[in-house]
């Protein structure tokens, strides 16, 4: 599959995560970076974003990451540690980038920073390719 082909693919599939706010910046296989600004309806009671937030932001990336070969996949698990705080206004990106992938499970890992490039924090999933494609194979008629 080529960057193009997963590209397409993630943009097919992120609809979720973009009516959440997030943005789909870019994606490869086994790659993938989702940007979220923190708005003022996100923060909890301490003033600063709710890990929901920061945990769907996470599990987006790698959502799209594990499947960007085109073979339905799934989560198995995922843990998530938080390190620093984001705050209303911050820019946050979260990078995916798988660490293996073989026979029908993959682990990946997510790294989410802020506009200065400070972590805010790490995630890990764990993959399970579940039979079919994400998509199916589009025909031509030419």
């Amino acid at each position: 599959m080529t960057n193009h082909d997963a590209m397409r693919l993630a943009s097919a599939c992120a609809q979720a995560s973009l009516g959440m706010g997030m943005r789909l910046l870019s994606t490869a296989p086994g790659t993938a970076r989702v940007g979220m600004s923190v708005r003022a309806d996100m923060l909890q009671g301490h003033g600063t974003c709710h890990g929901g937030y920061l945990f769907a932001l996470a599990d987006s990336a790698f959502a799209l990451a594990c499947n960007s070969y085109n073979e339905a996949t799934v989560a198995m698990g995922c843990s998530i540690d938080y390190v620093a705080p984001a705050r209303l206004g911050d820019t946050l990106n979260a990078e995916c980038i798988e660490q293996s992938r073989s026979g029908r499970t993959g682990n990946y890992d997510v790294r989410i920073e802020n506009q200065q490039g400070e972590l805010i924090a790490l995630f890990h999933g764990k993959s399970y390719k579940v039979r079919g494609p994400v998509l199916a194979q589009e025909t031509s008629n030419e």
